[in-house]
């Protein structure tokens, strides 16, 4: 039986990871902490989130970091690079890996031209 999709390739695309702001998330815990105790889980299925997002961002809140409710994986402090930007990299990359392969190929045709050389000058030297 034949796949009509190459091996390794996912047909689904990646999904992307939801990012809360500072404020979203003490509206949310505020939230929470008022609802009657049978209400709480009908929060966090309208928000689709999980008690732990709650504990974590309560815990963050009662230690006044509110600095750590910022999500550090997507912060304005480490933007984005630009799409050439990105590329560029991955080309520089590629060129310093190609330069690598390429400098181990000539030292291995010198040493079999050595080896070639010195073949020869035994078999002429047995003649």
């Amino acid at each position: 039986m034949t796949s009509t999709t190459p091996a390794g390739s996912d047909p689904a695309p990646r999904p992307k990871r939801r990012t809360f702001s500072p404020g979203y998330k003490l509206r949310i815990v505020a939230e929470y902490d008022a609802a009657p105790k049978n209400e709480k889980g009908a929060v966090l299925r309208r928000e689709r989130l999980y008690h732990s997002h709650v504990k974590e961002w309560r815990a963050a809140r009662d230690a006044g970091a509110l600095e750590k409710l910022v999500d550090q994986r997507a912060s304005p402090a480490r933007p984005k690079k630009p799409a050439a930007e990105a590329e560029n990299e991955k080309l520089r990359r590629q060129v310093e890996r190609l330069e690598k392969e390429l400098a181990r190929n000539k030292a291995a045709l010198e040493v079999m031209g050595k080896a070639s050389a010195l073949l020869e000058m035994i078999s002429e030297s047995a003649d």
